[in-house]
C-alpha cells in the first residue's frame, strides 16, 4: 500500500506528532510505502489569491473557481500544488493527522486543501445533467482510494456523544469526511479520535499509540462509512434530494449514510 500523510501540527514533538511517528513506524514495519507532507515546515501557503494564477493579470477580475480550472488544464498550477497532486495520485490511501480546532482542521490543512484539490482535479468535473449531476460524493479522481482522519481533541469524549453540548463526532466531522473527502471520491474510514488529550496519563497515551498501530494494521480491510453515492439512484437529479421513498421523514446529515450496509 502506498500511504500519503498530511500533517498539520506547528509543533513536532506534540501529541499529533507522536501519533503520526506512530502510524509511519508501524506502516513501514508492515512493508508499505509512506510519504509525508508537513506543512508546517514546508511553510505551506495556505490562502488562495492572485499568486496562485499566474495567467491573471493585475487588472482582471479574479474567479478562484475558472481561474483553477484554467490553470489545471493547462499545467499551470504552482509547483507546490503540483508537487502534492502527484502524491495524491500516487497514493492508494491518505491520511490526515492534525489537532482538532475550533470544530474544523487548522487553517493550514484547510489551505491544502482549498488550493490543491483544485477545479478540474478535485471539483468541477464531468457533465451535469438530468441523469447525473458531475463525477462527485463517491465518484471522481479518487475513487478506489482510502482516506482516513487521525485526530488529538481536548475536550472529554463525552461532549461529543448525541446529547452533548458539542454535538456528534460523526456531525462535527461530516464537512471534511463527507464534503472534502468524499465528493471527490474517496472511500472514507472511520475517524481515529483520541479526547482529553491535554490531561493524558503516561499508560493512557500507551494504550492510544497500541490502538492506532492496530488502525495502521488494519486500513486497508476496515469497512469504510457508507456513505450514499449521489449518482447511484438514491438522490432526485438535479435536485440532489433524497428519494421520497427512502427513509421518508428523516431530515439532517445522517440520510446520507445508507444504513443497509453498517
Amino acid at each position: 500500500m502506498k500511504v500519503l500523510i498530511v500533517f498539520a501540527h506547528p509543533e513536532p514533538q506534540s501529541l499529533t506528532g507522536h501519533l503520526k511517528d506512530v502510524a509511519v513506524k508501524e506502516l513501514k514495519a508492515q512493508g508499505h510505502e509512506v510519504k509525508i507532507t508537513d506543512l508546517y515546515a514546508q511553510n505551506w501557503k495556505s490562502s488562495v489569491d492572485r499568486d496562485d494564477f499566474e495567467q491573471v493579470s493585475k487588472d482582471d477580475k479574479l474567479s478562484v473557481v475558472f481561474s483553477s480550472h484554467t490553470a489545471y488544464a493547462e499545467g499551470k498550477l504552482t509547483d507546490d500544488v503540483k508537487v502534492e497532486q502527484e502524491k495524491l495520485l500516487w497514493a492508494d490511501t491518505l491520511l490526515l493527522h492534525f489537532p482538532l480546532w475550533w470544530f474544523s482542521m487548522p487553517a493550514i490543512l484547510k489551505g491544502w486543501v482549498e488550493r490543491v484539490f483544485s477545479c478540474g482535479f478535485a471539483y468541477g468535473v464531468g457533465e451535469h445533467d438530468d441523469e447525473k449531476w458531475g463525477v462527485r460524493y463517491g465518484d471522481g479522481i479518487f475513487a478506489g482510494k482510502r482516506a482516513m482522519l487521525v485526530i488529538t481533541i481536548g475536550g472529554w469524549k463525552e461532549h461529543y456523544g448525541d446529547r452533548a453540548i458539542n454535538g456528534p463526532i460523526d456531525d462535527v466531522l461530516y464537512p471534511i469526511n463527507h464534503g472534502m473527502l468524499f465528493y471527490p471520491g474517496f472511500s472514507v474510514l472511520p475517524p481515529f479520535a483520541l479526547y482529553n488529550t491535554h490531561r493524558l496519563s503516561e499508560e493512557q497515551i500507551k494504550i492510544a499509540t497500541e490502538d492506532l498501530r492496530e488502525r495502521m494494521r488494519t486500513l486497508g480491510s476496515t469497512d469504510p462509512i457508507a456513505y450514499r453515492k449521489q449518482n447511484d439512484g438514491d438522490y432526485n437529479i438535479p435536485a440532489l434530494t433524497l428519494r421520497d421513498d427512502i427513509e421518508p421523514g428523516a431530515k439532517g446529515m445522517s440520510v446520507n449514510l445508507d444504513k443497509s450496509k453498517k
